[in-house]
């Protein structure tokens, strides 16, 4: 299921003279949505750190996506075996390993087979017993149980905001907002608002190198349940989780994981894990709570 989205990012570079500067836009499909970047800079530094944000996320979506039938993702879903592993799968897969562990598995990418179950009306049951992260080997080579297939549509947004928001970083941007669906700051603050689906804007965050993800299960609708789903069957117990860290990949995971899980299962999860500023969480009533 292809969900489209608009992720933008602005920077400014930290430069003497001002006469200079001019704004950089390029705009490209891809990650499953329209990707528009606006830097302000030289405009041959600007340019070619624009190519280098574009390499980034195609790098990503070769590794990750599962709208190219050649990516290796879905390379490996179809044989169930990746010899050639790409860096940032091998990334993705890491980081997956530690959320999953921290939320007492409720971060699972190997729900995959269920969603596909749902959005086709096919047989869900079977689908339910192919979940479970403990049975990927994540290698090289990295090896599927029998029938099993992985999404990473609950942490790759944000692991590309975070390769961004690095390279611009490297580039000598000293001000950046990097959206991709979560955002991830260089520099700040930057105002940005937490929205609930039902509630409108329900708070305001100020990020200042830090980055934030939020995950409503009501958001999208997959099969006549929520698109959010549980690997055991967990309903979501929040109409919307926030979660700010220093990583967007971990606030991306986190916030996803978070919506399957009570008050005291979000504690806990947050001692095994450094770097969470913040969680924001509004209840199937209405009723906002911070952790």
């Amino acid at each position: 299921m292809n969900r489209r989205r608009f992720l933008f990012i602005a920077a400014a570079a930290a430069f003497s003279g001002s006469a200079r500067a001019e704004v950089t836009t390029w705009q490209a499909d891809m990650l499953g949505g329209s990707v528009r970047v606006d830097l302000r800079g030289p405009r041959a530094f600007s340019r070619a750190v624009v190519e280098g944000i574009g390499a980034t996320i195609a790098e990503i979506e070769a590794a990750a996506s599962l709208f190219r039938a050649d990516s290796a993702l879905c390379r490996l879903n179809a044989a169930g075996q990746l010899d050639d592993v790409p860096p940032s799968l091998r990334d993705l897969l890491r980081l997956s390993g530690e959320v999953h562990h921290a939320t007492g598995g409720r971060f699972d990418p190997t729900v995959q087979p269920l969603w596909r179950a749902l959005a086709a009306g096919s047989d869900r049951v079977r689908a339910r017993t192919l979940i479970g992260w403990e049975r990927v080997e994540a290698g090289p080579p990295v090896r599927l149980g029998e029938g099993q297939a992985l999404t990473f549509n609950g942490i790759a947004q944000g692991y590309a905001a975070d390769r961004v928001r690095q390279l611009l970083h490297r580039a000598g941007y000293s001000q950046a907002l990097v959206e991709m669906g979560e955002f991830a700051a260089l520099g700040g603050p930057f105002r940005i608002s937490v929205e609930d689906v039902a509630l409108g804007e329900v708070a305001v965050r100020h990020l200042t190198g830090n980055a934030i993800a939020t995950s409503s299960p009501s958001a999208m609708r997959l099969g006549g349940g929520f698109h959010i789903l549980g690997p055991h069957d967990e309903q979501p117990r929040w109409s919307t989780m926030s979660v700010e860290a220093e990583s967007a990949a971990l606030a991306d995971g986190l916030s996803t994981a978070f919506c399957l899980m009570s008050p005291g299962e979000i504690r806990l999860a947050l001692q095994q894990v450094s770097g969470v500023t913040r969680v924001t969480a509004v209840d199937l009533a209405g009723d906002i709570s911070t952790f």
